[in-house]
């Protein structure tokens, strides 16, 4: 599903991805950890296509297309969604017209007619209770005065309502009191199946204890130093990033 050969990648003129190498197949769910600065927000940022980062060098496919040759909307149009570490507030739109034009865009991209009002309403509101979210949010602005837990609920519901092929989780956990956490473990397991998959940003592995990785990753330095199952994780949790200096050096 996603291929990733030897990027690099930075911004404002510094290297950020040194050269990084990574493959998800359908159905994998896939955990980054890493210590701060070692690229792995960036990862995210340049495989959405946020303004502002440079490849250059090396490739990433999604379903076999080339995803540094396509427009942002494109990317997400071909299946992928990227969950912010910190959302952004969109005052003056309502999530509930946000939501609609995006699912409208993934609907004609599919070939299908835009939804009708009050099909979507209900199942915008049927998705609120999924993630735990009061139905009036749908009214409000784009996480406009939404507390940290709130606005990440908010991307939850986002991503169920679009049903992307893959999903990228940039740090969805930070800042969540367990309630939470266990509300957004409970939607990206109901959304696991077969032709989708997700990669999971991550510094702790107390998200893992509720959403099983198929693989762990150790990204340092800008490129993936050591590659494992779940007891990576609790390795690394337990002895922190030190022991690794020696794969990065």
């Amino acid at each position: 599903m996603l291929k990733i050969e030897n990027l690099h990648a930075g911004v404002d003129g510094t290297d950020i991805l040194r050269g990084l190498n990574l493959e998800v197949k359908p159905g994998e769910v896939h955990a980054i950890m890493g210590p701060n600065g070692s690229g792995k927000s960036t990862l995210g940022h340049v495989l959405a296509g946020r303004p502002g980062y440079t490849v250059t060098a090396g490739s990433a496919t999604l379903l076999g297309q080339d995803l540094l040759q396509l427009e942002t909307e494109e990317r997400a149009r071909l299946g992928l969604f990227l969950a912010f570490q910190y959302p952004v507030e969109i005052p003056g739109v309502s999530n509930m017209e946000f939501l609609k034009a995006a699912v409208d865009a993934h609907r004609e991209q599919r070939g299908q007619a835009p939804i009708d009002a009050v099909s979507f309403m209900k199942q915008a509101r049927e998705t609120c209770k999924v993630v735990d979210l009061d139905p009036a949010f749908l009214k409000r602005g784009v996480n406009e005065g939404f507390s940290g837990g709130e606005k990440k609920r908010n991307e939850l519901m986002q991503m169920i309502l679009l049903e992307p092929r893959l999903a990228i989780l940039d740090e969805t956990d930070s800042g969540l009191d367990i309630d939470a956490l266990q509300v957004v473990a409970r939607g990206v397991n109901a959304m696991r199946s077969s032709e989708r998959a997700f990669v999971l940003v991550t510094h702790y592995q107390r998200l893992l204890d509720y959403i099983e990785p198929d693989h762990v990753h150790v990204l340092a330095d800008g490129r993936i130093v050591r590659s494992g199952d779940k007891s990576l994780a609790l390795e690394l949790e337990a002895r922190g990033y030190a022991w690794l200096e020696d794969e990065v050096a």
